[in-house]
């Protein structure tokens, strides 16, 4: 079977990968340089290493992604830094520990012991994570997180440390609108499941590295080509007017919208071309900071404090030194999530502004002050992730043709848009041309 997957992202190279497992003639149309999609190497030849487009995090439930690293031969143990859940903040004024304890046992007492809440506040806590197992983690659909957390009072401190950043991590999508359903997904998978599910990974290596790169040498790749006609039919698929037996579209789904427009309604499908057009799409910002000195954070990744009328909106700060082992020099890179008051600021502002909150933080915390800035790189995706917003449509891997499916983490895997949706739904996507090929 001959077979194009239109998008080098993680979901399709992930649809690549299984579907060459199955001895699939597989083509990837890529118009970029590098296969990753949104988590990707860049080169930076100032910075004396490769940077990523963004600073990624996966978790210990990332069970799809950590699978298919292995069968491409790429050892997570060797490529992710594994560390137990735990929240730091960089002013030492909050830090959650979780036990090496059973779950959900490691996150309660984890919750009890935190430092910077009343022992009022950390009940509170718990007794949202006891009302969402009570309800099979299936809070009302149409909720936001903002409701969510209303409805069950939860405190403003444990609100700030706690369930605001996790979601802005999680869902990039701001507490007022996004889904409470994804929030608790993503909360059932990595507290009620086992221990290691809640452990976070930190990738050692640039995000092309992990494993994009290896599946990139085992396809037929297509750097710089753009697909812009794509016709689907019951005998094969054509892309950009060269046949093929089956296709993976792994776009957005803007993108996917506009080359499956004229075909959708062609089959009378109008839902399905509604719900690509339906979705909106969250900024993610990453400044990446090159120290003129080496300078050590107390920890490979540490919570930030926001201060939004004053453009300190990091979430999330990260010890790429530490993490790559490779830097002589100090190493930042810091992460705003939900990222809009950064995109809309002025980049040398905005750059000033982050580089503020941590000199400022930092200082609270008694830590050497943050040495001269050599380089400074700022980075935001204005389409990093969709909204995930309550109610979405989102769509399934198949569509009206069976040897044409989509893949990426805005279908309709429970996922937010992380990565281990992304994978899950190439190899969904994958599963579907399969099974076509099988009936």
């Amino acid at each position: 079977m001959k077979v194009a997957v239109i998008g080098a992202g993680w979901a399709g190279l992930a649809a690549a990968a299984a579907l060459r497992e199955a001895d699939a003639k597989v083509t990837v149309f890529e118009a970029g340089r590098t296969p990753g999609g949104r988590a990707r190497r860049v080169v930076h030849p100032a910075f004396g290493a490769d940077l990523d487009n963004g600073q990624h995090v996966m978790l210990g439930a990332y069970t799809e992604t950590l699978a298919l690293m292995r069968r491409l031969g790429r050892n997570p143990d060797a490529l992710l830094m594994r560390r137990p859940l735990r929240l730091a903040s960089l002013d030492r004024q909050f830090l959650l520990s979780a036990p090496p304890l059973p779950a959900p046992l490691h996150a309660a007492v984890g919750l009890l012991l935190a430092r910077g809440l009343r022992l009022g506040e950390k009940l509170a806590a718990l007794r949202l994570i006891r009302a969402l197992q009570h309800c099979h983690w299936q809070p009302p659909r149409d909720w936001t997180v903002a409701s969510l957390l209303d409805y069950h009072a939860q405190p403003e401190a444990v609100v700030r440390n706690i369930w605001g950043p996790l979601c802005l991590a999680a869902l990039n999508t701001p507490l007022v609108q996004a889904s409470a359903s994804l929030f608790a997904a993503v909360l059932r998978d990595t507290l009620d499941g086992h221990r290691r599910n809640s452990d976070v990974l930190l990738p050692c290596v640039d995000l092309s590295a992990l494993w994009p790169d290896v599946i990139a040498l085992q396809v037929k790749m297509r750097y710089g080509d753009t697909v812009r006609r794509l016709q689907p039919s019951a005998t094969g698929v054509d892309v950009n007017d060269e046949r093929f037996d089956a296709a993976v579209v792994a776009v957005p789904p803007a993108i996917a919208a506009r080359l499956l427009g004229n075909a959708l309604r062609a089959s009378q499908s109008p839902g399905l071309l509604r719900a690509l057009q339906a979705f909106e799409y969250q900024p993610i910002a990453t400044l990446n900071l090159r120290l003129a000195a080496p300078w050590s954070l107390p920890e490979p990744m540490m919570m930030l404090r926001e201060d939004i009328g004053r453009g300190q909106a990091g979430q999330w700060l990260f010890d790429r030194a530490r993490l790559t082992g490779k830097s002589k020099t100090g190493e930042l890179a810091l992460v705003c999530s939900a990222a809009a008051t950064v995109a809309n600021m002025e980049r040398q502002d905005a750059i000033d502004a982050l580089v503020g909150q941590i000199e400022e933080q930092a200082a609270r915390a008694g830590l050497p002050p943050l040495p001269a800035i050599e380089i400074a790189e700022l980075f935001i995706e204005k389409r990093a992730t969709f909204a995930a917003v309550p109610k979405l449509t989102r769509p399934l891997n198949s569509t009206p043709w069976p040897n044409l499916a989509l893949a990426g983490d805005w279908t309709d895997t429970g996922y937010p848009g992380v990565l281990e949706g992304a994978v899950r739904s190439g190899l969904a996507a994958a599963r579907v041309l399969l099974s076509g090929r099988l009936a």
